[in-house]
């Protein structure tokens, strides 16, 4: 699902450059859960941002479910990730002045699908994630674990190839990470891909494979 190979990412300073990941090979297969650790500053978040088709100026080669990443241009990159990729975010990113059913539908507005379709999708996955009764409630009114839940949900909603989860419970209190990461393994077992960034060893542990970067560099896999 996922080919990374000899992937960098620098950006240009005085005299010369900041390399933010050097030399990344990693392979994630179609239905697998990896997690991704490292301290602040190793280049989680500049590698999520590769995989992610947020940042497209990288070298080396990516390849996303069939397709060469690193030759697509712009739009061809935007409309991989809409096809391809859903998100999870630690803050959530919910629109606040749309309610609960119309964040679900925001993603399937951007698709060739007819409103009874997208009408019974957002029914399923309110359904599916028990919070039909929050459905006409604002993100305000919920609780954080409400509304990661309602963030996961819309991530989902387009059954997306990978699930891309940077720190997903790095908000919440215990139990509400618990619940997202019971329902991150659910999701696994229905067969997503999904690749997790945390700092959490047992968030990390959730998943299949651990791998860790270090100042950049993939040190080590589990």
């Amino acid at each position: 699902m996922i080919e990374l190979d000899n992937v960098e990412r620098s950006y240009p300073l005085a005299g010369g450059r900041s390399w933010v990941l050097r030399n990344i090979n990693l392979s994630i297969r179609p239905g697998e859960f990896v997690s991704i650790m490292g301290p602040s500053g190793s280049g989680k978040t500049s590698l999520l941002n590769v995989l992610g088709l947020m940042d497209g100026d990288f070298g080396g080669e990516y390849r996303l479910d069939g397709h060469a990443v690193h030759a697509l241009n712009g739009k061809q990159r935007q409309a991989l990730q809409r096809d391809a990729l859903g998100f999870i975010f630690q803050h959530y990113h919910l629109i606040d002045d749309l309610t609960v059913a119309e964040n679900l539908d925001l993603p399937l507005s951007y698709r060739d699908i007819r409103t009874a379709e997208r009408k019974a999708l957002v029914a399923d996955m309110l359904d599916r994630f028990a919070i039909v009764g929050k459905k006409d409630l604002y993100p305000r009114q919920l609780s954080g674990g409400q509304q990661q839940l309602v963030a996961v949900a819309r991530a989902v909603i387009t059954r997306p190839k990978v699930l891309l989860a940077d720190e997903p419970t790095g908000a919440l209190h215990a139990s509400q990470g618990a619940m997202i990461m019971d329902l991150l393994g659910e999701l696994h077992r229905d067969g997503a891909t999904i690749v997790q960034v945390t700092h959490n060893p047992e968030n990390a542990a959730r998943g299949q494979r651990t791998v860790h970067l270090r100042d950049g560099w993939l040190s080590a896999a589990e």
